[in-house]
């Protein structure tokens, strides 16, 4: 299947990474259950405790069968709480023996989908899939009418996939393998026209060839074009990267979280790939980089990042760590300001002359807002970046005034707070659209599900 996303906007950028790998050394890695919405944890460690890859940390209070297990051996170090004693993250000191919870190979071909749900449980292995609605992790109970797999992003400075799952069709396939066990529909593998070797040869998927701009790499707009859903109906998605960890699951019997991230921005000296494990601290893929000062750390890309110190850690989910400069420096509103030219400045809306320019110039990007949140208004220019079939700023109002059966008629179903990003960038109001559709997503949980 061939797609084309029309309407969207690509945001290049300056401090795309280098194609060069390093390994990082770390020995603090993290689980942090702010990484997985609507989560209340359960903890099954405490502070000092000996843990493997795969020994669980904590589980869902409300389904106690979803684990989530430390990706690396080692010793429990702290269970950092907040206010009324949320657990805001367990941080593990790792041996750097990478000791495994193994509970054997198995052929899972010739064996049901219960008893492969019951081992990813078990491994903690199963808040890699992720569900539609809601996006939050998939539901064990469910039955999927088909998996989603993006084998490209196209958000800003993002990792080129092709260069992150180079010579891993072994593990990926034996992922892919285990994606079709647990649907009864097709496992759809989305890549440009023009990818790596893994993707091209990937076995059991159905391939759909992806052109436009961003959004175009959002497994939420490829369902949107391929697989739509309705209410009652669920679809899963997966990162490819975690199908790799699937993989090596099904191959050797244990928990290995490894992953490939990419250090961007123009606020880091280094612009390059690490290999690491999922969880790890943010200074260990720092520290020989020198940072500028008064720079922001994002976990993630800049448009859907958290912000994080640098003595934080990477987002479960997250496959890349950005360093942009904060934009609190006030600018001359004749050279850089409002009144300028704006020839170095990128332009959503036409307002400066460089979108006479080629698209694939970048620019120097800050955070700064330029400008407060301010009313409310239809300004058009959410529709010309937002390439879903709904209203997204009749959805965000009904959000906005607790209306669910609005929410429901005007496709909340299908949203993530990730598909609103670029209606946020180009937001003339400066409202936080993502937390508000965020906020709306969690209500329909409560209410509705």
């Amino acid at each position: 299947m061939k797609l084309t996303v029309k309407k969207g906007l690509d945001i290049n950028i300056k401090g795309a990474p280098e194609m060069v790998l390093s390994d990082a050394s770390t020995k603090e890695f993290a689980l942090k259950p702010s990484d997985f919405p609507n989560l209340v944890p359960k903890l099954l460690v405490k502070e000092g405790d000996t843990v493997k890859c795969g020994t669980s940390v904590f589980c869902d209070k409300y389904n106690d069968k979803i684990n989530f297990s430390s990706p690396v051996s080692g010793t429990i170090d702290k269970i950092v709480r907040g206010e009324k004693r949320r657990i805001l993250a367990v941080t593990i000191i790792s041996d750097d023996k990478f000791t495994q919870e193994n509970i054997g190979t198995k052929d899972y071909t010739k064996l049901n989908k219960e008893e492969l749900k019951s081992d990813l449980l078990k491994m903690g292995l199963w808040p890699f899939l992720r569900m539609r609605p809601i996006d939050i992790i998939a539901q064990p109970n469910d039955n999927p009418k088909s998996i989603f797999v993006s084998g490209f992003d196209s958000s800003p400075l993002s990792p080129d996939y092709d260069f992150l799952m180079k010579d891993k069709s072994a593990e990926f396939n034996a992922g892919l393998e285990l994606l079709n066990m647990l649907t009864d529909g097709k496992v759809h593998l989305q890549t440009r026209n023009k990818s790596s070797e893994v993707f091209t040869n990937a076995k059991n998927v159905q391939r759909n060839i992806v052109k436009g701009p961003h959004p175009a790499g959002n497994v939420g707009t490829q369902i949107h074009e391929i697989d739509p859903i309705n209410k009652g109906e669920v679809v899963w998605y997966i990162n490819p990267q975690d199908v790799l960890i699937m993989g090596r699951f099904s191959l050797t019997g244990v928990y290995d979280a490894r992953k490939t991230i990419a250090l961007v921005g123009e606020g880091t000296s280094e612009k390059k790939y690490f290999n690491t494990v999922s969880g790890c601290s943010i200074d260990s893929i720092l520290s020989n980089s020198k940072v500028e000062d008064n720079s922001r750390i994002l976990s993630g890309n800049p448009l859907t990042g958290e912000k994080v110190e640098k003595n934080g850690f990477l987002g479960f989910y997250h496959h890349q760590i950005s360093v942009l400069p904060e934009g609190n420096q006030h600018k001359f509103f004749l050279t850089e300001g409002w009144l300028s030219l704006g020839f170095n400045k990128f332009s959503a809306s036409k307002s400066y002359p460089t979108w006479l320019l080629p698209k694939s110039k970048s620019y120097n990007f800050d955070t700064n807002l330029n400008g407060e949140e301010r009313a409310f208004v239809v300004s058009g220019q959410y529709e010309k970046v937002f390439p879903f079939d709904i209203y997204p700023v009749q959805l965000i109002k009904s959000i906005v005034t607790n209306d669910i059966e609005k929410m429901e008629n005007l496709g909340i179903y299908e949203v993530a707070p990730e598909d609103f990003a670029l209606c946020e960038f180009v937001c003339t109001s400066k409202i936080n659209v993502q937390n508000i559709v965020r906020e709306g997503l969690d209500l329909v949980y409560k209410e509705c599900m």
